[in-house]
């Protein structure tokens, strides 16, 4: 079995999400957002290390307000940056040798099934990078900065990609390590793309929902509070259609 280090990236600020509480730490069903999402990879006898990224501006008030948290699950918690890439960069220099595969998953994805993740887990064993993505299912309008609609694109074969985002360890540490100093890529595939190495794709759904404004809360409630009610499913293999 591949050993999995879990990297929690919870430093971006959050400005469409607004108000006084950042979206990590806002609550969900009377727990935080970021907590949710660090359950989902707790007791995995695949799991050898979780890592908590979170922006320096919060780092003392987590260690001290979440001190029994980060002891229980036992978590490393990282100093991030700025921008996602520089969090995730932050963590996987804390790494431990002994994993196989690092998962990046964002703090606020709280609403993954455990199928999927062994499935991403399995497919990232076998192929050295695999990602969580979803189906576009609507029609896509390419739209100018005038407002106007530019182009509709056909969407046969478009993804969303989601996390969790998982790879061989010595391929994510060299994506990395080549990164140009420009670039702002926006997730850590196409970190990986950039060297050359195939994506695999797991597919989920819409549920995989990425906590963005304080809509996406009531959306995610709903299904946490599904989540719980349902049995695990078997596990999928890429491109399998996720069921509930």
């Amino acid at each position: 079995m591949a050993k999995v280090a879990v990297i929690i990236a919870a430093a971006g600020a959050g400005k469409r999400f607004g108000g006084d509480v950042k979206k990590p730490f806002a609550q969900l069903e009377g727990r935080p957002v970021f907590i949710r999402s660090i359950e989902l990879f707790l007791n995995r006898p695949d799991v050898c290390q979780t890592i908590l990224a979170v922006s320096p501006a919060d780092y003392d008030v987590v260690k001290e307000k979440y001190a029994a948290n980060l002891m229980f699950m036992g978590l490393k918690l990282v100093k991030g940056g700025d921008r996602r890439f520089e969090s995730v960069r932050a963590a996987l220099a804390a790494v431990e040798e002994a994993a196989d595969l690092v998962c990046v998953h964002d703090a606020v994805r709280p609403c993954v099934l455990e199928s999927w993740i062994d499935a991403v887990f399995a497919e990232a064993a076998k192929t050295g990078a695999a990602i969580l993505a979803a189906r576009l299912s609507g029609t896509i309008k390419r739209v100018a900065e005038s407002g106007f609609v530019d182009q509709t694109v056909p969407r046969e074969g478009l993804y969303e990609a989601q996390t969790p985002q998982v790879f061989r360890k010595d391929v994510l540490r060299r994506a990395y390590a080549e990164l140009p100093a420009d670039a702002e890529p926006t997730d850590d595939a196409s970190v990986v793309e950039r060297i050359g190495h195939p994506i695999r794709v797991v597919a989920a759904d819409q549920r995989n929902i990425k906590i963005t404004t304080p809509a996406d809360m009531e959306l995610a409630a709903a299904i946490v509070k599904q989540m719980v009610k349902r049995p695990k499913g078997p596990a999928m293999g890429a491109f399998e259609e996720a069921q509930w």
